[in-house]
């Protein structure tokens, strides 16, 4: 059975920085894309994407801001956000993709930023 288990959230100030870490365990990750999305009340939005082939995509409220890794011999993906806003706070999913569609999801960790 594949598990995806995403850490790391908190509660922080503007400003502050945070790194999530997602770890799948049952499969081999190498030959999955990879991506962060994040759910606030009224919907899930993709934060930023990683491909088998290492390249990467992000919204453009991520851009310049957050930086997605993937480490496939630990089978894990990293989100290092920076210059955290309040417009930030959500519930941080991680989701694989095959290259078949088939899903595998997170339960996700909160992420809240707020003075």
């Amino acid at each position: 059975q594949v598990q995806v288990v995403e850490s790391g959230g908190g509660l922080v100030q503007p400003g502050d920085s945070l790194k999530l870490s997602c770890i799948v365990s049952g499969r081999d990750m190498s030959d999955l894309d990879m991506d962060w999305y994040r759910q606030i009340p009224s919907k899930r939005e993709m934060v930023a994407q990683i491909y088998t082939t290492g390249g990467e995509r992000y919204s453009e409220f991520a851009k310049g801001r957050f930086t997605i890794s993937r480490d496939n011999a630990h089978n894990t993906v990293s989100l290092e956000m920076n210059n955290l806003k309040p417009s930030d706070t959500g519930n941080y999913l991680c989701r694989g993709i095959s290259s078949t569609g088939t899903q595998y999801w997170g339960q996700g960790t909160q992420v809240t930023v707020s003075s």
